[in-house]
This record gives structure tokens, C-alpha cells and sequence, in this order.
């Protein structure tokens, strides 16, 4: 399979499995190819209702710094998916939470 194929899959794959949490914004943030494994290692991120800010007041955000780009609908937090698909069948064969971290 090629790269284009299983980021498809891994798209379809974490779409079809949280449908029911209505995520939003999801796009491929990371392909890797494992050697030893024969797997592609493939980060969707995604956002999912609870993860934006219900009492954001964009007024005095804007007020606070009135040259930062905004969205009323601007997710404050993002979950992140390794999604594990084997090279040879396609199949999906994990998903984990990939935990992003910062350079201190």
C-alpha cells in the first residue's frame, strides 16, 4: 500500500469510529513507515464537541490582544490518534492516543 492509501484508511478508520462523537476538524498531522513492524504509523488529529471553550467572551479577547487571529469556533483542545495500519493487508491493527509533547 502506499502512503496516500493509508492515510486514507486511518482517515476513514477515525471517522467511522468516533462518528458518534461528532469530531470535527480532523486532518493528518504525521505518517511514519515502522521497518520492523511492516506498519504505517498514521496521527490523525481531530476535535470533538467538548473540546471548544463554551464561556470564551471573544470581545475581551480581542480587547487583550487585538492583533491575534481568532474564530468564535476555535477549539481550545485537539486530540491526537496514532493509527497503526499493516502494509501488507491493509488492515487497521491499533489506534492509540498519541500524546504530543513541547520542547521545554
Amino acid at each position: 500500500m502506499d502512503v496516500k492509501e493509508a492515510v486514507r484508511t486511518a482517515k476513514k478508520y477515525v471517522a467511522e469510529l468516533f462518528t458518534d462523537e461528532t469530531i470535527t476538524n480532523a486532518g493528518l498531522e504525521e505518517v511514519e513507515f515502522n521497518d520492523s513492524s511492516d506498519n504505517w504509523e498514521i496521527t490523525i488529529g481531530f476535535s470533538r464537541p467538548w473540546d471548544y471553550e463554551k464561556n470564551r467572551n471573544p470581545i475581551a479577547e480581542a480587547l487583550a490582544n487585538p492583533l491575534a487571529e481568532r474564530s468564535i469556533n476555535q477549539p481550545t483542545v485537539r486530540s491526537y490518534k496514532l493509527v497503526c495500519i499493516n502494509d501488507n493487508d491493509g488492515q487497521v491493527v491499533s489506534l492509540k492516543d498519541r500524546i504530543l509533547t513541547t520542547p521545554q
